[in-house]
């Protein structure tokens, strides 16, 4: 049903992304969904695209009520998924410093169009 919908109001090529036959999570959505998916993905991911690089705590001051275990494991995720790299530097005090991948920067204009959809649609 969702297919039909989207296919007749969009043109794009949904056969790919939502065939009737496949369950959500093994389509191309599905699979976009896993990596954005969480509460801070998409702000951290907005951040270092804004600076570039970032170290621990001057993200954890950007996004503001963060713990350090919530932003240190979606940072473990995000690495996981191959959406930010992580730099370590062998100095005292350790420096790790924190950017988006190739792979990483590739979803930033489908999060700028989410965002400007949201500022579009959300009610007033």
């Amino acid at each position: 049903m969702l297919y039909t919908i989207l296919k007749d109001s969009v043109d794009f090529k949904m056969t790919e992304c939502i065939p009737s036959y496949t369950p959500l999570e093994d389509t191309g959505f599905g699979y976009t969904l896993s990596l954005i998916n969480g509460k801070y993905k998409m702000i951290i991911m907005y951040w270092l695209y804004e600076k570039n690089v970032m170290r621990f705590n001057e993200m954890q001051r950007c996004i503001g009520n963060i713990s350090f275990r919530t932003l240190s494991n979606t940072l473990k995720e995000l690495e996981r998924d191959g959406l930010i790299t992580r730099k370590e530097y062998p100095q005292i005090p350790p420096k790790v410093e924190y950017r988006l991948s190739e792979k990483g920067q590739s979803l930033i204009p489908l999060l700028d169009m989410m965002c400007q959809w949201g500022e579009q649609n959300k009610p007033s």
